[in-house]
């Protein structure tokens, strides 16, 4: 059982790595060569990194029970970088819309993965929370 949460666990941490990269690459090809974006594996290539990611996060909640608070504090993260993400990189017609999405976006990424390394619901929030 180990090996294999292992397994899942160094699977997702790295597909959540080339996801991110990917959409900051996107994001700077958007700003600067919104051609690129035209390329058929750069279409494709996300929506297989992010599924992979899905099925390995999915593999990895059956092995640690869903009853953690932290992984809800993820999933409630993982909607909102959706959102931003997806702002910053179709639904904004703004310059300042796109960058202001994309600044969002990045910082809730970097929030999900603090929660995923401290197991803990705020994240690198914890100090802001009181109490």
């Amino acid at each position: 059982m180990d090996s294999l949460y292992a397994i899942a666990k160094h699977s997702h941490m790295t597909l959540a790595l080339l996801s991110i990269f990917g959409f900051i690459l996107r994001f700077i090809w958007k700003q600067w060569f919104p051609r690129l974006l035209e390329k058929k594996l750069v279409r494709i290539l996300p929506h297989i990194v992010d599924t992979l990611l899905l099925v390995f996060a999915i593999w990895l909640t059956t092995m640690v029970p869903f009853t953690h608070a932290w992984l809800g504090a993820k999933v409630i993260g993982l909607v909102v970088y959706i959102v931003f993400g997806m702002m910053a990189l179709k639904r904004c017609t703004s310059k300042t819309g796109q960058y202001l999405s994309f600044v969002v976006a990045v910082t809730v990424f970097a929030w999900i993965a603090s929660v995923a390394m401290s197991h803990q619901p705020m994240g690198f929030l914890q100090p802001f929370a009181g109490g």
